[in-house]
């Protein structure tokens, strides 16, 4: 006769180890045995293993099987709702309690996917933007978006600025790029735009319009 040793809280490890094997029926047979008297002295081993057993059942089962996720959800409300042997009013109030926290998230699941259904549908009509343009800044007249070089100094910045009779009316923004706009009406700015290109220190320059 095999003699099976006294239990300690110390086998649990061992015992949370050897779970897989058993279940699975690899394990020999006197590891089964040893497993069989640590279970009926400790009761978290004990859960561990129905947990683990419940599992097992679980994934055994064919992967074909159609859900009803409509009739689950009744028998979930069902046994919300079904009253508990004690403490019979605290029970009810618990399960409508519950069962609102569930049709809530239901209500909120099917909000958020008519609202990703309808981004979706006005996904073509959408406005593009470049980085930079500015989304709800007013369009000054004869307005220039200026990109300076980051070696451009503060001085040669505005010596250009005064030669070509700008002034700064916006930005930086997050690619670095200022709006320029003429002090005098009688400025051209076709001609602005090909001195701006032409300058030393000046990576890009373009007319800001009201249109995407």
């Amino acid at each position: 006769m095999t003699m099976l040793p006294n239990y300690s809280s110390q086998d649990c490890p061992r015992a949370w180890e050897m779970m897989p094997w058993v279940l699975q029926d690899s394990a020999t047979q006197e590891q089964g045995a040893w497993l069989t008297h640590h279970l009926a002295h400790c009761e978290a081993c004990r859960a561990e293993f129905e947990q683990q057993k419940r599992l097992q059942q679980a994934l055994s089962l064919p992967s074909n099987i159609e859900v009803d996720m409509e009739a689950g959800l009744q028998r979930l409300l069902g046994r919300l709702d079904a009253p508990a042997v004690e403490e019979p009013q605290r029970a009810r109030r618990s399960g409508w309690l519950t069962r609102a926290l569930a049709a809530a998230v239901l209500i909120q699941a099917v909000g958020i996917g008519a609202l990703g259904l309808k981004t979706w549908s006005a996904g073509d009509s959408a406005t593009y933007r470049t980085l930079s343009q500015e989304p709800v800044a007013p369009v000054t007249a004869g307005a220039i978006r200026v990109v300076p070089d980051a070696s451009m100094t503060l001085a040669d910045w505005n010596a250009l600025l005064h030669s070509l009779q700008l002034q700064v009316v916006g930005g930086p923004n997050d690619v670095g790029a200022y709006t320029v706009a003429p002090t005098a009406a009688a400025v051209s700015q076709q001609n602005t735009l090909q001195q701006l290109r032409a300058a030393h220190g000046v990576r890009l320059a373009e007319p800001v319009t009201d249109t995407p």
